[in-house]
This record gives structure tokens, C-alpha cells and sequence, in this order.
């Protein structure tokens, strides 16, 4: 086998390099037309003094930071016009950092952090692992692989920062003070392994103030005020490197990497700062949970006041005595009469027209009397109204006919007169001194919709009350059943052109009970929409919240990002990293809040307070969540992405 021929093509060219920083007003030159070359396989130093642009053009060989003049070529390729992404990928393939303060994420263990350049990559989870792991293992980390950096010495971290520079081939690597962190020990162990991966076949580039450690290296270079000094090169490539090949790869290399892989790193972001993470929960845990607690209580209350509604009866009219501009005047006459029910009864559509006279009362039985109101009617008032007795009978039109004295009582009457285990059927009571029987006992009625109790009634016939009771023949309203509830608004006007013309005036009001649900319903609606609406305005609240950690996260993780910018990170990948923290906490907050809000309409429940569950409002609740995750995370993940590597790896945080 021939040994491999001397290579032909320098691997790093600066041709007349020079970087500039803007301040201002005013312009710094760190580096002045520099011209090096550096062959595949060498070992040099370059040394120089604090600020003599070492650092500088480092980050320059590196793709960690462009030129401002003059051209950068690798492998007679130039990549001074590079964009950000393309230099990423010179980074992940080509490169391998070893940085003075090692550069480990802390959360991460060791071989979490060996791992990430082979992630950005795209190579497989269990081919990286199996990599990492014998990179750590020849390196002498085997036992310590599940380890934190902070459980590991200095030496041992520098060791873990070589494998990350190894696990994608790092053909070329740049070793930023590798010493200057660790005692004389750890010092000369670092300095063999570079010897080792130097024999091996990669291309060592060195950056030292020490010229001690700089004699380690085959050729040095020195620097000083942005400018070359000296450099002790022949300026011809070193006999034979051997080849360092990359890791074959079993998946191509993607612009983004795994969901599956960002959503890890989300969740163990999140889980290192559990604390604020659970208060950003918070936020759209309330905010989730007010939309779906408020909706199933709106609905509920909704659906209470349309049942006590349709309770009175969708197919009624309502003809009561009194003008309708002439409401709350006081002092308005009754002019209704039996005669206009029963002429209203022959209206065409018209199946019943019940006549009711009524007023308070006073009701006694025994030791026990009651304040409630009386109604007067006809036997035809439970057909009418859809509301029939539960225990007995109602009276008959021969009772109304004979003026008989006897009443049927509303529940709540029933329950304040009579005893529990007393049967209130055949009982007598007095209505103002005038003893009347019991009959019957209607159903339970409830509220109406204004909060009055339907159940605290008592009825009687029409005839017994206007002549024992009130004394007067006039009724205070007409219960008008229609045949046709699509021609009820005809009924309605035939009504009133009847009326008006035996009147010869407008003394009367006629109430469509239909229109009367349509007004509640739309009344309900607007109710519920406001509910909604203030429950939303909770979630927004919730929304910013998250954007405020997810700024102040990337404020103090810029370290990390341009950790994983240096190893390879695509803008994308961080933007995507970011934007999936802020979708996590947003799903696990709107799965929280779900079950928080369905929770709390359920404890509602059981105070007697109704609520009605729906999937729309747990969809749009939960849909405002994901929503939020991406537009109030947005911001944040583009700040971090747009981050440069330098810049973000000299951040102190």
C-alpha cells in the first residue's frame, strides 16, 4: 500500500485579510492585510499578547466571523461572501473548537454535549450515541459520560470538548487557549492529545500567548497589533498527512434538524429552569381555562333562560291591558274583558284565548300563611300554557261556570303552606278569609327569565276570583295559543287591528313569546361573546407573558446559542429551538388550562349553576394556545437567530 502523496492545495488561505470593528462614529482595526497560508495536516501556533488580534483571526479561520477586506479561501474555494447557513455548514463538517473555558452547555451532560455537533449534522440518534460514546471512552471518560460539566474536573471537561471537536471528523481543529484554564498537569495531558489527533491526520491550529506552549507546535506564527511578526513556516505542506475522514452519515444533512430532537431540547430547557417555566404556564393556564370555564357557563346560563322561555310557551301571545307608550305612567286603566278573549278565540289561527285576572295575596292553613299571587283563570289555562298539575286535578269549566271555590297550588306554595309528610290534596285554606279546597298541586315551574318564581302562584277560577276575590271584571292579560307558530306575526297583527277597533284606542300590548326567545337569544349570545371575550383578553395576557420570558431566556442563554452555533447550528435550527419552547409551554399550559377550565364549570356544577360543554370552545381554547406559542415566540426565536456566533460565545451570562 503507497503511503498518501503530499498535498498539492494549501487547506486555509488569507490573502491580504483585514477585519474591522465599527464603534459609532468611529472605526478600529484589529487586523491589517494578513497574508497566511496553512496546509492540511500541519501543527501551528499562532501567538501573540491580549489584543494583538489572535482571538480575531481565529474567528476568521473558524467561519465564526467574516473579514471586512480581502479574500478567505478553504480549499481554493473563497468564502468571504458566505451566507450565514453556508458558513454553519463549513462549521459542523470541517471544523472542531476547543475553546480556554470549554464551551459545555451546563445542563447537558457529557455526552449530551458531544452529541450536538453530530445532531445539527443529521446523523441518527444511535449512531452519534455509539460515536460519542468511544470518543469518550479512548479520551478516558467512559464512567463519566451521564456527568454534568460541573461534576467534572477542568481536565476532564477539556477532554469532553475534544470528543465534541472530533464526533463529525473535525479535520480542522482550532484550539482557542486549550491550556489556560488547567493546571501544568491537565496542561500537558491537553497538549498530548492535540499531538495524537496532529499525528492522526488533523490539521491543529493553536492560539497562545505562551510561548512555551507555542514550542509545542511545528510552525508558529506571531502576531501583533493586527499584523504578522514572524512565522517560522517553510511555507511548504507537511509529507504525507495521513487522511481524517468525517463519520459516515446514514441520513443526508437537513436544514432543520428532528422535531422529535428539538422538541428534547425544548423540554429539557424548560425543565432546568422549572421555576419560570411554571410560571409561564401559569399564564396560559388561566388564560385556556377562564375561555372554557366562561363559554360552558355562558352556555349554560344561555340555555336556562331560553328553557324558562320556551317554558312559558314559544306558540303564545301575550295580550295584557295598558299602552305600550304609556309603560310605567302608572294609574292605567284595565280595559280587557272576557268578550275580547272570547272574540279573539274566533280569530282564524287561534287555538285558545285564555283570560287571566290576578293580584297578591294572602294565604292561610293552619298556623301557616304565605304572601304570593293569585291567577283567575279558565280550565284552559294548563293546555295553554303547557303546564299541568302533578298531583290532582285542575279545575274544570263547570267549576269556572258554578263560581266553585277551590284552588290549585304552585310548588312553592304547596311547600311554604303544608309540611313535608302532609298531603295538601282535599286540605282547606283561606285566600282572604274565603275558605277554598285544595285539587292539585302543579309541576314544578322554576324561575323566569327575570328571576321571578313561577312556582310561588295559586290558581283559582276566573269567575271565583273577579267576583270573591278582586271585585272587578276587567283581566289583566290574554293568553293567546296559536295554531301556526310560522303565522304567529299575522295573528299578532289581526289581534291588534281587533282590539283596536273595539277599543277604538290603543290601550293594550300584545307580546310574541317567539320574538321574545329570539331577543333573549341574541341577548345571551352578546352576553357569552363578552365572557369569551374577557377570557381571551386573559390568554393575550398570558401571550405576552410567555414572549417576556422567551426574550429574557434568549438574554441569558446567548452563551448557548452561540455554543450551538459554533458547532453548527443553522440559524434555522436555533429560530426552530426557540419557537418550540414557546409552543411546548403553550401546549402543556392549553392541555392544563383545558382540564383547569372543564374542572372548575364542573365545580359550578355542584353550587347548582349550569354549564353546558361543547368542543368548539375547547377547541378555539386550546387552537388560541397553540397560536400564541407561535406568534408571541416568534420574536424571541428570531432575536436568537440573528445572533452573531462572536458576538454570542464573548456574552458573559
Amino acid at each position: 500500500m503507497n503511503p498518501p502523496s503530499p498535498p498539492t492545495e494549501p487547506l486555509i488561505q488569507l490573502d491580504r485579510v483585514s477585519k474591522s470593528y465599527i464603534s459609532g462614529p468611529l472605526t478600529v482595526d484589529v487586523l491589517h492585510a494578513l497574508t497566511l497560508t496553512i496546509w492540511p495536516g500541519e501543527f501551528i501556533a499562532i501567538m501573540g499578547a491580549s489584543g494583538s488580534g489572535k482571538s480575531t483571526l481565529m474567528n476568521l479561520i473558524g467561519c465564526l466571523d467574516r473579514p471586512t477586506g480581502g479574500r478567505l479561501l478553504l480549499e481554493g474555494q473563497e468564502i468571504s461572501g458566505f451566507e450565514r447557513d453556508q458558513l454553519a455548514g463549513l462549521r459542523r463538517h470541517l471544523f472542531g473548537f476547543i475553546f480556554q473555558q470549554y464551551n459545555l452547555l451546563p445542563t447537558a451532560t457529557a455526552d449530551e454535549n458531544v452529541e450536538m455537533p453530530a445532531m445539527y449534522a443529521g446523523l441518527a440518534k444511535p449512531e452519534r450515541s455509539r460515536r460519542a460514546r468511544e470518543l469518550l471512552t479512548s479520551l478516558g471518560l467512559g464512567d463519566r459520560l451521564h456527568h454534568r460539566p460541573s461534576q467534572l474536573s477542568g481536565g476532564q471537561q477539556q477532554r469532553v470538548a475534544i470528543a465534541r471537536a472530533l464526533i463529525n471528523g473535525g479535520r480542522i481543529i482550532l484550539a482557542d487557549e486549550p491550556t489556560g484554564a488547567l493546571d501544568s498537569r491537565g496542561g500537558r495531558e491537553i497538549l498530548a492529545w492535540l499531538h495524537r489527533l496532529n499525528a492522526a491526520g488533523h490539521t491543529i491550529i493553536l492560539i497562545t500567548h505562551d510561548p512555551a506552549v507555542a514550542q509545542e507546535a511545528k510552525r508558529v506564527v506571531t502576531i501583533a497589533d493586527g499584523r504578522i511578526l514572524s512565522d517560522n513556516g517553510t511555507g511548504s505542506p507537511p509529507e504525507s498527512p495521513p487522511e481524517v475522514r468525517a463519520p459516515e452519515r446514514k441520513t443526508v444533512d437537513k436544514q432543520v434538524i428532528d422535531l422529535t430532537e428539538t422538541v428534547k431540547i425544548a423540554l429539557h430547557s424548560l425543565r432546568a429552569n422549572l421555576f419560570r417555566t411554571v410560571l409561564t404556564l401559569l399564564g396560559i393556564i388561566i388564560g385556556v381555562g377562564s375561555v372554557v370555564a366562561m363559554l360552558a357557563l355562558g352556555d349554560g346560563a344561555k340555555q336556562e333562560v331560553l328553557t324558562r322561555i320556551q317554558a312559558m310557551g314559544t306558540n303564545l301571545l301575550l295580550v295584557r291591558s295598558g299602552a305600550a307608550n304609556l309603560r310605567g305612567s302608572g294609574g292605567q286603566p284595565a280595559t280587557l274583558n272576557t268578550d275580547d278573549a272570547d272574540e279573539i278565540a274566533l280569530l282564524p289561527n287561534v287555538r285558545r284565548a285564555v283570560p287571566e285576572l290576578g293580584g297578591a295575596i294572602t294565604v292561610r292553613h293552619g298556623g301557616n300563611d304565605t304572601q304570593t299571587q293569585a291567577t283567575a283563570t279558565t280550565a284552559e289555562f294548563p293546555e295553554a300554557r303547557d303546564w299541568f298539575p302533578e298531583k290532582g286535578i285542575f279545575f274544570t269549566a263547570s267549576d269556572v261556570k258554578s263560581f266553585a271555590p277551590v284552588v290549585v297550588l304552585g310548588q312553592t306554595v304547596a311547600e311554604n303552606l303544608f309540611d313535608p309528610d302532609e298531603d295538601p290534596i282535599g286540605q282547606q285554606l283561606l285566600i282572604k278569609n274565603i275558605p277554598f279546597q285544595v285539587i292539585g298541586i302543579m309541576s314544578p315551574k322554576g324561575a323566569t327569565p327575570y328571576g321571578s318564581d313561577m312556582d310561588d302562584v295559586v290558581l283559582i277560577p276566573l269567575s271565583t276570583g273577579s267576583l270573591r276575590l278582586f271585585g272587578q271584571r276587567f283581566l289583566r292579560s290574554i293568553n293567546v295559543e296559536v295554531e301556526n307558530v310560522d303565522a304567529i306575526d299575522d295573528t299578532q297583527e289581526e289581534i291588534t287591528t281587533l282590539l283596536t277597533t273595539r277599543h277604538q284606542m290603543v290601550d293594550f300590548q300584545v307580546r310574541n313569546m317567539a320574538s321574545l326567545l329570539d331577543s333573549a337569544n341574541e341577548t345571551q349570545n352578546t352576553m357569552t361573546l363578552l365572557l369569551g371575550s374577557i377570557a381571551a383578553i386573559s390568554l393575550l395576557v398570558g401571550g405576552i407573558g410567555v414572549m417576556n420570558i422567551m426574550l429574557v431566556s434568549v438574554s441569558e442563554r446567548t452563551r448557548e446559542i452561540g455554543i450551538r452555533m459554533a458547532v453548527g447550528a443553522r440559524s434555522g435550527d436555533i429560530m426552530t429551538q426557540f419557537l418550540v419552547e414557546a409552543l411546548v409551554v403553550c401546549l402543556l399550559g392549553g392541555i392544563l388550562g383545558v382540564v383547569a377550565g372543564l374542572a372548575t364549570a364542573l365545580i359550578a356544577m355542584q353550587f347548582g349553576i349550569l354549564a353546558i360543554f361543547t368542543p368548539t370552545p375547547v377547541v378555539m381554547a386550546f387552537g388560541f394556545a397553540v397560536a400564541t406559542g407561535l406568534i408571541f415566540g416568534f420574536m424571541p426565536a428570531r432575536k436568537a437567530a440573528q445572533l452573531d456566533p462572536v458576538v454570542a460565545l464573548a456574552d458573559k451570562g
